[in-house]
């Protein structure tokens, strides 16, 4: 009788397989952790090459006898060139040239505006798997602003 219950403690008080189920747990969240930190960063990188699109925009424009064309050619060039092609809208660039005027001689200045779509690769089909669609897609948004030196405006 003794034998019996010291073979039934044994299996009543095991370990045995407590790993497995933290890991059934854990995995999961650190799976979603790393896929976050993954897709941050790559919205991270994107908006970077979106800024300096902007930015090359701006400096085509100050210069004389550049058109909007000219402008919205050499951001798509450069999203092109940084590998930001695959966009199902395409990005949308705005120019604009603003005078100003503050209290002495007014000055003209360059403004380009873009708009890249983007879509998450891991936390979007991950938030539409539960039954969310707040991450699915987002725009992302730069611009700058330059001087233009003693050119009129196109």
């Amino acid at each position: 009788m003794a034998s019996i219950t010291k073979i039934i403690r044994r299996f009543w008080v095991a370990d045995s397989g407590a790993e497995l189920i933290e890991l059934a747990i854990a995995l999961p969240i650190l799976l979603l952790v790393t896929a976050g930190i993954i897709d941050l960063g790559i919205v991270f990188q994107r908006y970077e090459v979106v800024t300096n699109a902007a930015r090359e925009g701006a400096r085509v424009g100050v210069l004389a006898d550049f058109t909007e064309t000219d402008i919205q050619n050499r951001v798509n060039a450069y999203l092109k060139a940084s590998g930001l092609t695959a966009a199902a809208p395409a990005p949308k660039v705005t120019f604009s040239t603003v005078e100003i005027v503050a209290g002495g001689p007014s000055i003209q200045v360059v403004k380009v505006a873009v708009q890249y779509p983007h879509q998450f690769v891991f936390l979007g089909p991950a938030a539409v798997l539960v039954g969310g669609k707040s991450l699915a897609n987002i725009t992302l948004a730069a611009s700058a602003t330059m001087r233009r030196e003693g050119a009129a405006a196109p």
